[in-house]
């Protein structure tokens, strides 16, 4: 572990019996009950004629606070720890808005172009967006895995002119070539598995609805990409799909240029990273070194917590770290 950013911040224990990587990771998405909370949606328009939907929740004021949610890879903003994290903050007072990326809502998207690890124009579009309709009210954001990855990105690439005044990234891949490789080893070919599954069904939809709708011009860039059979790996995926479909010369070009640890050094907005050194999906050494890190970045590294898990507590009763850590970190910055 000599290669890890610093030491080790002894803030989170793992539910007793829970201290596998995997049960962390697979609790969530598989045992964890329902969170029911209030939202109402609203459907913002990109510039490109495409859409995102947004779903609100907690108080109607013009000056609470707002958060912005991002999800993760095949997700949406129904995903556990996204409705976990908007029912915290609410409790603290505070609104919270939770994107669906292009498709991820349960309508595709209109164009051929996918969501993807590097669309840090749409967050920029959104932020925008948000801080048109709610301009008094403080804007901070908070992303998981992918969402996390996108977010400092856009963090890194607009300096001062983030449009938030806090941020917080959870299990991020840093680096996207050594994440592929990563979830490719081991039992991780099982969330390999899971995802390839979601992501070709993801382009399998969008081509019903351009069939269904006669979208011919949709229709001839999704075919361009040949078949969808036999892509069993991210490497496969990326460059066959999210490549060409979203600007990028082949898979490497992708991570290379949507990897948010190439980032990181610009960012001047107050940042939260939390991050589990037993992540399945994340290498040691593809986490950040400290003199990577800009100054305003306080890296939070835990032993144990696997990929958006830290799940605490017991079987019976568990807890959730994040949707404790995260609202009391806003809270605090905010009060700075």
């Amino acid at each position: 572990m000599s290669h890890l950013p610093e030491r080790f911040t002894p803030a989170f224990t793992p539910a007793y019996g829970l201290g596998n990587p995997h049960l962390q990771t697979l609790w969530g998405p598989l045992w964890r009950k329902t969170t029911h909370i209030d939202r109402e949606r609203e459907r913002l328009w990109l510039e490109d004629g495409d859409f995102l939907d947004l779903d609100w929740h907690g108080p109607h004021s013009t000056t609470a606070p707002l958060v912005l949610v991002l999800h993760g890879l095949t997700g949406s903003s129904n995903s556990p720890y996204v409705a976990g994290v908007q029912k915290a903050l609410g409790a603290q007072g505070w609104s919270s808005v939770a994107l669906n990326w292009r498709g991820c809502s349960g309508e595709p998207n209109l164009l051929p172009r996918s969501y993807h690890s590097g669309a840090s124009e749409d967050l920029a579009e959104t932020i925008k967006h948000l801080r048109t309709q709610r301009p008094l009210a403080p804007l901070y954001a908070v992303g998981y895995s992918m969402g996390g990855n996108v977010l400092l990105k856009h963090l890194g690439e607009t300096g001062s002119n983030s449009g938030v005044l806090g941020a917080v990234a959870v299990s991020v891949p840093f680096r996207l070539d050594h994440c592929a490789d990563r979830i490719s080893q081991g039992f991780s070919k099982f969330y390999q598995a899971h995802f390839m599954r979601e992501m070709v069904a993801y382009i399998k939809n969008k081509q019903r609805k351009f069939q269904h709708e006669g979208h011919q011009d949709g229709l001839a860039a999704l075919a361009a990409l040949g078949s969808l059979e036999n892509m069993r790996t991210f490497w496969d995926f990326d460059g066959r799909v999210t490549a060409p479909l979203n600007g990028f010369a082949d898979a490497a070009d992708y991570y290379r240029r949507a990897s948010s640890r190439y980032f990181l050094g610009e960012i001047r907005t107050p940042t939260l990273i939390i991050q589990a050194a037993d992540d399945p999906f994340v290498f040691p050494h593809s986490l950040p070194q400290a003199d990577e890190l800009s100054a305003c970045t306080q890296f939070e590294l835990q032993a144990k917590g696997g990929h958006v898990g830290f799940v605490e507590g017991s079987f019976r009763q568990p807890g959730y770290y994040l949707e404790r850590r995260i609202p009391q970190w806003l809270a605090t910055t905010g009060r700075k």
